[in-house]
């Protein structure tokens, strides 16, 4: 069975949270807050979920707390998690958030000081076939401004790589040029971004909750030292170092029970 090939309880599953999905998603707000800006952004996160090789269960989810504008680490957290619910198309959220949600939780007693006035999202905020991505997801439970930063674009309503192609080549032409996506629908689902001069293909900005498009690329924008934000960048850089060092400790220990296995 392929990783897109549903199981009968899968396709029930699939179903619940379709419905739990509806009702998040009416919390969902994609404007800033009366009378807040980007200026007021103080703590900004990038969190980010790093696997074993060759593994889709066992995982390091990461939360990375930086200042802002400065995008100094001020709080850094990483847990060692098991992402047991199944990977279904377009309801990643139900799989990760959770755990995310935990180091959010244990931020807020350990060093309610350092929680951010924004998340960026390694993955689709309203840039998402059912207008719901991880950003929005986690947004809404934790109550706090999200953007989703994705990598790769999920096509939809009209939104083809051949346009995508088109739009890049004729409106990215430096670092910070970003172009809005419109659907065939008429709707404004996110923007590309080039995220500095040097980098080579786009990103895919969107909503996430409780922030305007127009506002989450200025933060985007603003956070882009390389292709991918800073914050991002960093969750996603020292979540894998962590995956890397316990690699090489299991090994440094199967090497050192070999041998003595061969003294014996």
């Amino acid at each position: 069975m392929s990783r897109d090939e549903l199981t009968e309880e899968q396709l029930v599953t699939r179903e619940e949270w379709r419905r739990e999905q509806t009702q998040l998603k009416q919390q969902l707000r994609d404007t800033d807050p009366q009378g807040w800006s980007p200026n007021d952004i103080k703590y900004i996160a990038g969190v980010d979920i790093s696997f074993f090789k060759d593994n889709e269960v066992d995982a390091v989810s990461s939360l990375i707390v930086m200042s802002y504008p400065d995008f100094n680490v001020v709080y850094e957290a990483y847990k060692f998690v098991q992402l047991t619910l199944p990977y279904i198309p377009h309801f990643l959220g139900f799989r990760e958030v959770s755990h995310l949600l935990d180091l959010l939780n244990e931020l807020k007693e350990k060093s309610p000081q350092f929680y951010p006035d924004m998340i960026l999202v390694d993955g689709n905020g309203m840039l998402h076939p059912l207008g719901f991505g991880v950003a929005c997801h986690l947004g809404v439970l934790a109550d706090v401004a999200t953007i989703g930063v994705a990598k790769k674009l999920l096509f939809m309503d009209g939104i083809t790589r051949e346009k995508v192609n088109q739009w890049k080549n004729a409106h990215l032409n430096k670092g910070g040029d970003s172009y809005k996506l419109v659907g065939d629908s008429g709707q404004v689902h996110g923007a590309i971004l080039r995220g500095t001069d040097d980098a080579g293909q786009p990103i895919f900005v969107s909503v996430g909750h409780k922030v305007s498009l127009d506002t989450a690329l200025e933060v985007v924008k603003k956070s882009c030292l390389y292709r991918i934000p800073e914050p991002i960048r960093q969750a996603d850089l020292r979540s894998r170092d962590v995956v890397r060092n316990v690699l090489k400790k299991e090994q440094g220990e199967q090497k050192q029970k070999q041998g003595k296995n061969a003294q014996e």
